[in-house]
């Protein structure tokens, strides 16, 4: 079943202005489906629900699983992204024209690459190579020039890279060292760290030097899985810190390069989502079945939602801020789901059930005036 935009049928003459206007807008994510090797393309339209306009099959290899992992969609709308994230053995990134849903191009990446972070002119991509593969040893950032699918670089970090993020003003990218106990921050301008703070619990701060290999101290860990860039009055000077196993998620100002705020959550935040003007966060809980959402104003968590299936993975906020979607990978043969949250009711008000292990996910802005939605 598809779904048209409003203004695509005006275009054909099959809707007339004034009802056009009354309709409820639709709100569009691609969402990988990690296991099954599949892209989702969903619409919500409040009042009416969830709808798969297309799946999109991607991979390469017929006897094995390749894993459709990260997902990023391009600034301007025109093309998506997905990281292939178990290649042999090296992965891969896939490019593709958003609406038509057809494939541009591919380049090979590092050892298992997960999330990417896309520079706000749409020019480059730093994919993090998470690396499951062999020894533990340090992995890198893989630097991605998008209009050619060039690799142009890899910037070595540091254990398990992951959460790739670009800040708003593209100045500095960073992600998290699930390994390493640290945040790591990269000039965009260079492609060379610039940046090494330590999050191991009790422990926090600069770390000088070249250290890859920092650690936990004591027993304790943070084991980061993601960094958030802040929005609004936060932008280009607070990033937030998931820690997966220690429960809480640190708000680290870079300027000053210290912790300046703590949010406790329940077991296992994964995720996290910023919205456009800065005042919510987002945490996915994969431990508990739910998402945690925080008023960044008051600094307070404003409640806890349970998702529809276990293991809730990865969360996007609609640019209005209106909305939160959120993917649930599930457990064994059963599918995971897509929920829609709405951020002022702290309400699941949609459901649609996905692929096997739904995970990345990102927003996908109004079809520009070339593309469309088939």
């Amino acid at each position: 079943m598809r779904r048209f935009a409003a203004g695509a049928l005006l275009g054909l003459g099959l809707v007339c202005p004034v009802h056009a206007q009354a309709q409820s807008p639709v709100y569009r994510v691609y969402v990988a489906n990690e296991s099954s090797d599949l892209i989702s393309r969903v619409a919500f339209t409040p009042g009416e629900g969830l709808v798969v306009e297309n799946e999109i099959g991607v991979g390469v290899m017929p006897g094995d699983n390749d894993g459709a992992h990260g997902l990023s969609v391009s600034p301007d709308g025109r093309h998506w992204y997905v990281t292939i994230a178990h290649g042999t053995p090296y992965g891969y990134v896939w490019k593709f024209h958003a609406g038509p849903d057809t494939l541009v191009a591919r380049t090979r990446l590092g050892l298992f690459p997960a999330t990417m972070g896309i520079t706000p002119d749409g020019q480059f991509m730093l994919a993090a190579n998470f690396n499951l593969h062999g020894d533990m040893v340090p992995s890198d950032i893989s630097v991605v020039y998008t209009p050619e699918m060039v690799e142009v670089t890899r910037v070595r970090t540091c254990l398990m890279p992951h959460g790739s993020r670009v800040r708003p003003d593209g100045v500095k990218q960073y992600s998290a060292c699930m390994h390493s106990e640290q945040l790591v921050e990269i000039d965009v301008g260079t492609f060379e760290v610039t940046g090494r703070f330590g999050v191991a619990p009790g422990h926090e701060g600069v770390i000088s030097g070249d250290m890859q290999h920092h650690g936990g101290m004591g027993g304790r860990v943070c084991s980061p899985t993601w960094v958030e860039p802040g929005l609004g009055a936060r932008a280009n000077r607070v990033v937030y810190v998931a820690c997966n196993r220690n429960r809480e998620v640190l708000e680290v100002d870079t300027d000053g390069w210290e912790v300046s705020r703590r949010f406790a959550t329940g077991q296992g935040p994964y995720n996290l989502e910023v919205t456009g003007d800065g005042t919510r966060m987002v945490a996915t809980l994969k431990g508990e079945q739910a998402v945690a959402v925080f008023d960044l104003e008051r600094g307070v968590e404003i409640g806890r939602v349970e998702t529809s299936r276990p293991v809730t993975h990865g969360v996007v906020a609609s640019p209005d801020g209106r909305y939160a979607f959120v993917t649930n990978e599930s457990v064994g043969s059963v599918p995971g789901t897509l929920d829609v949250i709405d951020l002022e009711t702290l309400e699941v008000v949609a459901t649609v059930e996905l692929g096997h292990q739904s995970g990345g996910i990102d927003f996908w802005p109004d079809a520009p005036a070339s593309g469309g939605v088939r």
